[in-house]
């Protein structure tokens, strides 16, 4: 069920428009319930949670997951969240470009080009996102669905 509290709503003083980002305790729950996930899955995973401008806002990593899969969680999350678009989407979407954007744009620092990461984005609004790594795409993908899950929300 979707819950208010799963956003907080942010006015930089420079702005006069509202920002709707996750806050701590949703990410918080998001994160947990992708880990229970996995180990329901029996896949040691790390979880980042990111706000609307990709900060980290929740991780969790399981005992025995991959050291380089930590980084790669957040990026994942990052990407997610910068772009509004499931990570595993990326193929697809750039075999429409030219070559040139499909080289340059995966060697960008922090851009994940496979499965694991998903936006948050409620009524509309893109407030995060989420990024797994530590197993295949396919169970990375489906313990960030979980997490988004436990928001009331959908991929």
């Amino acid at each position: 069920m979707r819950s208010e509290a799963q956003i907080s709503t942010h006015m930089p003083a420079s702005c006069s428009e509202t920002q709707r980002v996750i806050d701590a305790e949703a990410a918080l729950r998001a994160a947990d319930a992708a880990v229970r996930h996995g180990r329901q899955l029996g896949v040691r995973v790390n979880v980042a949670v990111v706000d609307a401008a990709g900060v980290l806002a929740s991780f969790a990593r399981m005992p025995g997951a991959p050291l380089h899969s930590i980084d790669i969680a957040i990026d994942k999350a990052y990407t997610a969240a910068s772009f509004g678009l499931p990570t595993s989407a990326w193929t697809e979407a750039l075999a429409s470009h030219s070559e040139a954007l499909r080289a340059g744009l995966v060697l960008r620092p922090r851009f994940v080009a496979f499965g694991g990461g998903l936006p948050i984005e409620e009524r509309g609004a893109r407030i995060g996102g989420i990024g797994v790594s530590g197993g295949s795409e396919s169970q990375d993908e489906a313990i960030a669905t979980a997490g988004l899950a436990a928001l009331g929300l959908a991929p």
